[in-house]
């Protein structure tokens, strides 16, 4: 059934459930056996978003305005809610849930992740990734910490541009994989004109990153 079916008459467009589709909370709601519900980045969601789904969640059920259907949960399930913290959520919400903070990667966390997505890589090209990296994240001026994902990107791109190791030592190839505004791109190039020297050994990072 398509959205064409009234005007030319292909369906029958009185019966409104052939139009309508649960989404995840709703297949979760159906499915005959327990399931896991991830919610991911809340905090990126409309603001009345996380409200919308106070009473979904705590009643485990909803009604399908259109149809006045009932969806009832056959199980609980798992209810996995990430944020980034990028801005506050109600706190009704929050009451409902159990808060657990998850650390940033370590170097040693940080390898076995690239190995998912880089196996093989060389060491000296890991080593030298993660050392720009990490001293990255721990420069004040930036307004955006380059991430996890930015940084499986940003290995992606050295790999296929075939740049050298001398390069990847004495500079940050590709920056625009790694640090997104303006003002951060910005913030390196004047760290660049000021000294133009960049860490290449994990002791330039000092004793938190020596390995």
């Amino acid at each position: 059934m398509g959205p064409n079916d009234s005007r030319f008459g292909t369906g029958d467009v009185a019966d409104i459930n052939r139009y309508i589709k649960l989404g995840p909370l709703g297949r979760t709601f159906k499915a005959a056996e327990r399931h896991v519900l991830l919610i991911d980045e809340v905090d990126k969601a409309d603001l009345e978003f996380p409200n919308d789904l106070l009473r979904e969640l705590d009643d485990m059920r909803f009604t399908i305005i259109e149809t006045g259907e009932e969806i009832l949960a056959a199980h609980r399930p798992v209810v996995l809610i990430t944020s980034n913290n990028e801005k506050e959520l109600p706190d009704a919400f929050l009451r409902r849930c159990i808060f657990y903070y998850i650390e940033f990667p370590d170097p040693a966390l940080m390898r076995r992740i690239i190995a998912v997505h880089h196996p093989h890589l060389d060491a000296k090209l890991l080593d030298q990734v993660l050392i720009k990296f990490y001293w990255l994240r721990e420069q004040s001026e930036l307004r955006k910490k380059p991430s996890t994902s930015e940084l499986i990107d940003w290995i992606s791109a050295l790999l296929r541009s075939g740049v050298s190791m001398e390069k990847i030592e004495q500079h940050i190839p590709f920056i625009g994989a790694l640090l997104k505004t303006e003002q951060d791109v910005d913030a390196l190039q004047r760290y660049d004109q000021k000294s133009g020297k960049y860490p290449a050994r994990w002791a330039d990072l000092g004793p938190r990153y020596n390995q």
